[in-house]
């Protein structure tokens, strides 16, 4: 069975997807290549939309358009999970002098960012920060990736974070 174009007039084979509502549902209606790219150019997600409800999408858009928890919460899921994986790594540490300094020595939730960024344990000794920093300095610079701007904005990450556990190391 030939699917037609769902355009005025068309009886050419309907083999592209066209969404008919703008809240992201299954409902589409099939056209030809002539007349999707007719619509993909006329196309407006945001039209009739003011600058602050795109603006609210956007924002919204990079939570899934889930409802996000402060992760500093007392009872949030995370922050407790984390705490208690950071508990047991402690009873792994061998040296009880080691387990003891890292015990007294609290991380803010800045530091444990820069940790994961860095992709490191936390509580590495400095000279490990610094020796992955170098490393990940030289896989991402810009110099060595054409100059790509991807590759400088991860660069800027990177260098926030390690920026961030030094000034934590030297308290």
């Amino acid at each position: 069975m030939k699917i037609i174009c769902d355009w005025n007039n068309c009886d050419k084979l309907g083999e592209y997807k066209a969404p008919i509502e703008k809240d992201n549902s299954k409902n589409y209606r099939l056209l030809c290549y002539e007349h999707i790219k007719e619509f993909n150019k006329n196309w407006n997600y945001f039209a009739n939309m003011t600058d602050q409800q795109v603006n609210e999408f956007i924002k919204s858009d990079m939570t899934w358009h889930k409802p996000t928890q402060n992760f500093s919460a007392q009872d949030n899921f995370f922050k407790i999970l984390w705490n208690n994986t950071l508990k047991e790594n402690l009873d792994e540490i061998k040296d009880p002098n080691k387990a003891e300094q890292i015990k007294r020595f609290t991380y803010s939730d800045d530091d444990i960012k820069a940790f994961n960024i860095l992709s490191l344990k936390i509580g590495v000794d400095w000279s490990k920060i610094r020796d992955k920093f170098k490393k990940l300095v030289k896989k991402f610079h810009p110099d060595k990736n054409s100059g790509n701007k991807k590759y400088e904005e991860k660069l800027k990450i990177i260098t926030l974070a390690y920026t961030q556990l030094r000034r934590s190391y030297r308290r």
